[in-house]
């Protein structure tokens, strides 16, 4: 059975969504919701935080919650997620991924690369690029090594799905932890041939090394965005 915040979330996300509240409008108060759905107002305001998150309203202290105007798509970096589980969780339409390069390299000693994913020199490392497309545009370009000492096996049609799913569900392994960065780059010739840059001259990057439960690194990745599409948030907490 869903939750009731869930289902206060799941009620008003459709609202959104479907026009009934638009960019602007104010939502109800706590209490007028906490009597509606007979719930709890710690339970309204997990809801209400679920749908920040989600980047659909807007949390004033002391003011009513607003409908957020989406000019961007959120991207949210505090969680280790999926292309695939963001784009769920976050209900952006029309996603397509493409699967531009699935090759093995061997690392070189002493190149960056060896030095992001700590490997030996010779190791060998999947090179995945694939371009994600988004109500039509492509809009991320991503860049991602994977040690087959840990990821030994990928194919298109995995990389094209979700690679944390095939290794989690399929393989049975654990992530850990990542270390995200967040610049901004001028544009390069991948991001020109592979990005609906619309103009812009300028991409923004999210590096990032994830490591796997037992504190091994197993992944390397560069994902360049159009930066007038995308605006990277977390969640901070005191």
């Amino acid at each position: 059975m869903i939750s009731k915040y869930r289902q206060i979330y799941e009620n008003f996300r459709e609202l959104i969504e479907n026009g009934s509240l638009r960019p602007g409008d104010s939502m109800p108060p706590e209490r007028e919701i906490s009597e509606s759905f007979g719930a709890s107002r710690d339970t309204v305001r997990k809801a209400m935080q679920l749908l920040e998150n989600a980047g659909v309203i807007s949390k004033t202290r002391g003011r009513a919650s607003v409908v957020k105007k989406r000019d961007f798509f959120d991207f949210p970096i505090s969680r280790i997620n999926s292309f695939k589980e963001m784009a769920q969780q976050l209900q952006w339409k029309d996603v397509v991924t493409h699967v531009e390069d699935l090759s093995i390299i061997e690392v070189d000693e002493g190149s960056e690369l060896a030095l992001r994913l700590d490997c030996e020199p010779g190791e060998e490392v999947y090179r995945v690029k694939r371009v994600r497309e988004i109500e039509g545009e492509s809009v991320i370009f991503d860049t991602d090594y994977f040690k087959r000492s840990a990821v030994p096996k990928l194919t298109r049609e995995i990389c094209a799905g979700s690679v944390y799913d095939h290794l989690e569900k399929e393989l049975g392994i654990k992530i850990g932890i990542a270390q995200k960065i967040v610049t901004v780059e001028e544009a390069g010739r991948e991001d020109k041939l592979y990005l609906d840059l619309d103009g812009c001259g300028v991409v923004a990057v999210v590096t990032s090394i994830t490591a796997l439960e037992d504190g091994g690194i197993f992944q390397y990745t560069e994902s360049r965005h159009r930066i007038d599409k995308f605006r990277f948030t977390v969640t901070a907490h005191r």
